[in-house]
């Protein structure tokens, strides 16, 4: 109790002198002006994303509610245009498409990321070089990186037909983006080829958080190599794993520019995923309700996705704790 408090006022002996109405209403400014302080330096990029982000999204989704078509007035349609893409067979292809290039994207490119890591977290000569070698991938702009693949894959002179060919088995120039396999393969490795550089920094940096003094006790205990990186490293580095498959799930997703100059879509939509059928309905076919709907159906795939593995992360959280 202060000294104020135990004395008393001179009028009422005893009783604590009240504080004054100008003392508060200073301390109620001094306290609220920091409070309010970080929802105006928010403010901003809130307004940014309300309008560039989430504008544009409650626009699509009404959209997918209407028919328009080119060049007449918006006609109410309820649910037909999302009857229309359930009942639509090539939807669940490009479906199917679109989930199978997701799952190898994700798998190449973190294991490429993972392995790279490993051996860049080791030291060696030229380590340094090394590193900035293996991020050129990644700096490169989408449209150079894909000229120069289709040189690479061109059936007459390209460089990898030369490699093939000196392989037993094949007996002529494969055509890389006329196959539907060879073309589904192509565009995942070229895919993951361009996106795991920065996936191995991202791990790299995870490995030099993991304590050297686990993996030193566990080698005294006579575990291996392999059983180290099982028991010690890997668990150390699933969290940084999980966020980085979720955001390969989603630039796998939104992924346009390779896909589409490699093989817009084809041979035979065997490479159409959900964004490029978007970008046909929308800009060659201008069937733009439908588009909506198909976009979306797009965010809820990678919205669905990012929630599953938020989830396991989550989870993997609580059970370390």
């Amino acid at each position: 109790m202060s000294l104020l408090n135990r004395v008393g006022t001179a009028d009422h002996p005893g009783k604590s002198a009240p504080f004054s109405k100008t003392a508060t209403g200073a301390q109620k400014r001094r306290f609220a002006l920091p409070s309010l302080l970080p929802y105006a330096l928010a403010l901003p990029i809130l307004a940014y994303e309300a309008y560039f982000i989430l504008y544009p999204i409650l626009q699509q989704i009404r959209l997918s509610f209407y028919q328009q078509p080119m060049g007449a007035a918006e006609e109410w349609a309820g649910l037909a245009n999302y009857s229309r893409m359930l009942t639509d067979p090539s939807f669940w292809s490009v479906v199917r498409v679109s989930l199978m290039y997701l799952v190898g994207v994700v798998v190449v490119a973190i294991g490429f990321a993972l392995a790279s890591a490993l051996m860049l977290n080791r030291h060696f000569r030229g380590r340094t070089v090394t590193r900035a070698v293996m991020t050129m991938p990644w700096a490169f702009p989408d449209v150079p990186t894909v000229l120069v693949f289709l040189w690479m894959l061109n059936p007459n002179f390209g460089v990898l037909n030369v490699f093939a060919l000196w392989l037993p088995w094949v007996e002529s120039a494969p055509n890389w983006l006329m196959d539907t396999r060879l073309a589904f393969v192509s565009i995942v490795l070229i895919t993951a080829w361009k996106g795991f550089p920065f996936y191995s920094l991202v791990i790299l940096a995870a490995l030099q958080t993991v304590p050297a003094e686990l993996s030193e006790a566990a080698r005294v205990d006579g575990a291996s190599k392999v059983q180290v990186f099982f028991a010690v490293t890997l668990p150390g580095i699933m969290p940084t794993l999980l966020l980085l498959t979720v955001l390969a799930s989603i630039f796998s997703f939104k992924q346009f520019t390779i896909i589409w100059l490699l093989t817009g879509g084809g041979p035979a939509g065997a490479t159409e995923t959900i964004v490029i059928r978007i970008y046909n309905t929308a800009f060659r076919f201008y069937d733009f309700s439908y588009a909506a709907v198909l976009g979306v159906a797009g965010f809820v795939m990678a919205l669905t996705v990012a929630l599953v593995f938020l989830a396991a992360q989550r989870r993997q959280d609580l059970e370390a704790a």
